[in-house]
C-alpha cells in the first residue's frame, strides 16, 4: 500500500515536533498529582482564549524598519494554541488570520480599532469558564537597548499565580542576561481590564530594539518563545501552590 502525504502536512508535522522537543526543555513536570488552578466551576471544562493582539489595519507597535507586531503575534500564539491542545487542553482564538475583527458597519480606522477590542471582549466574557492568555510584542522608542520578554496580568484570582509561572519560564529560556518582573496591567489595556476571566498578557520582545527585531522574526526563536510561554503556562495552570 502507497501512503502519499501532502508536503503541508509534513511541514504542520515538522513544526509540531519542534515546538514538543522545545516544550519539553522547559516544562518541569511535578511527580506527584496535579490539580488545575482555575477549575472553579464544576462540570465546565476551562477554555483558553488564546489571543493574537492586533491585526489587518491595525499592526499594533512597529518597529524602526516597519516591522508590524500583528504577524508575529498570530505565529507565536497559533503555536501556543497548537501546544496547548496537545496537551489537552480546550482553546479559543480570537483570531486565526492576520485581519482585524471589527464589525463590518465600522468604518474609520478607530471605529474599527474600538469595535475590534469590543469583540475580543465579548469572545472572551462568552466563553464559560474561560482563561485569557493575550500575545503581544513591545515598543519603547525612548530606549533602543531595552529588550526582553514580560508578562502582565488583570485583577482576577489566581491571574497573578499564572503570570509568574509564564514570567519564570521566559526569565529561564528568554531572559537570560537580566530577569524581567511580572507586572499588573495598567488601567488603560481595555480588554485585560474587562475580562472577567484570569488573564495574562505576554509582551514578548522590543520591536524598538533593533537587534530583538530580528529575533522575533526568526523562526527557531519564536518556536522557542512559544514552547516557553506553553510551558510556564502549563505549570502555571497545574501547580499553582508552588509558585504563589
Amino acid at each position: 500500500m502507497i501512503i502519499c502525504i501532502r508536503r503541508r502536512h509534513l511541514r504542520a508535522a515538522a513544526l509540531l515536533v519542534c515546538l514538543l522537543l522545545g516544550l519539553g526543555v522547559f516544562l518541569q513536570w511535578d511527580s506527584g498529582p496535579s490539580q488545575p488552578v482555575f477549575a472553579v466551576r464544576e462540570g465546565v471544562p476551562i477554555t483558553v482564549v488564546v489571543d493574537p493582539g492586533h491585526g489587518g489595519e491595525d499592526g499594533g507597535a512597529v518597529s524602526p524598519g516597519g516591522v508590524e507586531e500583528s504577524h508575529i503575534n498570530l505565529v507565536i500564539a497559533s503555536q501556543v494554541n497548537d501546544l496547548l491542545r496537545f496537551s489537552g487542553w480546550q482553546t479559543r482564538m480570537t483570531r486565526t488570520e492576520d485581519v482585524s475583527i471589527h464589525n463590518a458597519e465600522a468604518s474609520s480606522a478607530r471605529e474599527k480599532k474600538v469595535s475590534d477590542i469590543h469583540n475580543r471582549v465579548e469572545i472572551v466574557n462568552g466563553t464559560e469558564n474561560a482563561v485569557l492568555l493575550s500575545i503581544h510584542q513591545n515598543s519603547l522608542p525612548s530606549s533602543r537597548v531595552t529588550h526582553g520578554a514580560q508578562v502582565f496580568y488583570n485583577g482576577q484570582a489566581g491571574a497573578d499565580t499564572l503570570a509568574k509561572a509564564v514570567q519564570e519560564t521566559l526569565n529561564t529560556a528568554i531572559n537570560t542576561e537580566r530577569a524581567k518582573q511580572t507586572k499588573a496591567i495598567p488601567p488603560t489595556i481595555y480588554l485585560m481590564n474587562k475580562a472577567l476571566a484570569p488573564a495574562i498578557l505576554v509582551e514578548c520582545g522590543f520591536l524598538s530594539n533593533e537587534e530583538e527585531t530580528v529575533l522575533l522574526q526568526n523562526d527557531v526563536y519564536q518556536r522557542k518563545l512559544s514552547a516557553a510561554i506553553t510551558a510556564g503556562f502549563l505549570r502555571g495552570m497545574t501547580a499553582g501552590e508552588e509558585v504563589a
